[in-house]
C-alpha cells in the first residue's frame, strides 16, 4: 500500500513537472517542449522560455518544497509541537534582518541600496540571508546548550524572531519608500528568483543537505519515545537535539536565501505526509514528506503563474490558500477516524 503511494506521489510530481514546463503567460504544445527538452527545436523563443525560466523555476520549487517539508517534520519531531514548523526558532527572520540591513540600511546609509546593483545586488542579499539566518542558528544552538526543556528553547526561539521582526519594522520607518518595497516583495517569497548558475548550485546543495537530513531518521525514531526512554537506549538528547537543529536551520537557511521567506509549507506537509501514510516512522516519514512537499510547491507555483494573471501571484499567498484548507481536511479526518475507533 505504501509503496502504491510513493508511486503515486512520483507520478504526481512528473506530471506537474510538466504541466509547470507548458502552461504560463505563453502556453507552449508538450511536443515543442518535447522538442526543447531532446534539444531537437529550433524555437528560441520557446527554448529561452523553458530553459531561462520555467525549468529553472520547477526545479527550485521541488527542492525548495522538498527542503522545507523536511525541516518542518525535524522542528515538529525535536519539540514534539504539531504547530511547529521551520521559522519557529526565529531563522527565517534571521535571514529576514540580513536582507534588511542590504536593502533598507544600506540605501539609507549610502544613498543607494546594495539591493539595486543588479547581480551584485542579488548576490548581496543572498549572502546577508544566509548570514542572517546562520547567526540566529549559531544564537539558538548556544541556547541550546544551556537550557534543558525543549518548551524553553522554542519560547527563546520564539522571541528572537520578535526581536529581528522589531528591527526590521525600525528598519522600514526609517528607509524610503522604494526600498521598502524591494523589501516586502522579497518577503512575499518567489521560486523564480533563482536561473542558471544560481540554480545548478541550489540544486546541488539540497541534493547535499536533503540526504544528510536522513541521517537523523533513527535518532529522531528514538525522540518519539521520550527523553529518559531514549536516553536509557543509550540516545544523547542534548546532542540529538542541536545536530538536528542544525539540519533544520542550514535547509531554511538556504532556501530561504534563494527564494525569499516561503511560509506554510514546512507547517502543513508533514502532517499531510503522516495523513497518507498513516505512520510515525521516520523512515517512510522523511522520503514522504520530501515527495509531499515537492508536489505541494509544484501545484502552487503552477497556481501562482496560470494563465490570466499578469506576471506571477506571491507564493506564500498561495501556498496558504492551498494548504490551510488541505490541514484542516486532514485534522478533521484524523479526528474523525479517533471517533470511530
Amino acid at each position: 500500500m505504501r509503496v502504491s503511494i510513493f508511486l503515486v506521489l512520483l507520478v504526481c510530481i512528473s506530471i506537474l513537472l510538466v504541466v509547470n514546463l507548458l502552461l504560463g503567460t505563453v502556453e507552449i504544445p508538450i511536443l515543442e517542449v518535447c522538442r526543447i527538452l531532446c534539444g531537437t527545436d529550433d524555437n528560441e523563443i520557446f527554448t529561452n522560455i523553458i530553459y531561462q525560466a520555467r525549468l529553472p523555476q520547477a526545479l527550485t520549487a521541488v527542492f525548495a518544497g522538498a527542503g522545507l517539508a523536511v525541516s518542518g517534520l525535524q522542528m515538529q519531531t525535536v519539540f514534539r509541537n504539531p504547530l511547529a514548523g521551520p521559522s519557529v526558532l526565529g531563522i527565517s527572520n534571521g535571514a529576514a534582518l540580513g536582507v534588511a540591513f542590504v536593502v533598507l540600511l544600506s540605501g539609507r546609509l549610502g544613498g543607494v541600496a546594495l539591493s539595486h546593483l543588479g547581480y551584485l545586488g542579488d548576490a548581496a542579499v543572498s549572502v546577508a540571508a544566509i548570514v542572517g539566518a546562520l547567526a540566529v542558528l549559531l544564537l539558538i544552538l548556544w541556547v541550546s546548550q544551556r537550557v534543558k526543556g525543549n518548551v524553553t528553547l522554542l519560547i527563546i526561539g520564539v522571541m528572537i524572531g520578535y526581536l529581528a521582526t522589531a528591527i526590521i519594522g525600525v528598519l522600514k520607518f526609517l528607509s524610503p519608500e522604494e526600498d521598502v518595497k524591494t523589501f516586502v516583495v522579497w518577503g512575499l517569497g518567489s521560486f523564480s528568483r533563482v536561473s542558471g548558475d544560481n540554480m545548478m548550485l541550489f540544486v546541488q546543495l539540497m541534493c547535499v543537505l536533503l540526504p544528510l537530513a536522513c541521517l537523523m531518521v533513527k535518532p529522531m525514531n528514538l525522540m518519539l519515545l521520550g527523553d529518559r526512554y531514549a536516553a536509557n537506549l543509550g540516545l544523547n538528547i542534548r546532542r540529538t537535539r542541536m545536530m538536528v537543529i542544525v539540519s533544520s536551520g542550514i535547509l531554511v537557511a538556504i532556501v530561504t536565501a534563494f527564494c525569499g521567506p516561503i511560509m506554510f509549507i514546512g507547517l502543513a506537509v508533514p502532517h499531510l505526509a503522516r495523513s497518507l501514510f498513516r505512520s510515525s516512522d521516520h523512515r517512510i516519514l522523511m522520503p514522504a514528506t520530501a515527495l509531499c512537499g515537492a508536489a505541494l510547491a509544484l501545484l502552487c507555483n503552477l497556481i501562482a503563474r496560470m494563465p490570466g494573471f499578469e506576471g506571477a501571484l506571491p507564493i506564500n499567498s498561495v501556498t496558504a490558500l492551498v494548504g490551510a484548507p488541505i490541514i484542516i481536511t486532514v485534522l478533521f479526518r484524523r479526528r474523525r477516524d479517533t471517533i470511530g475507533e
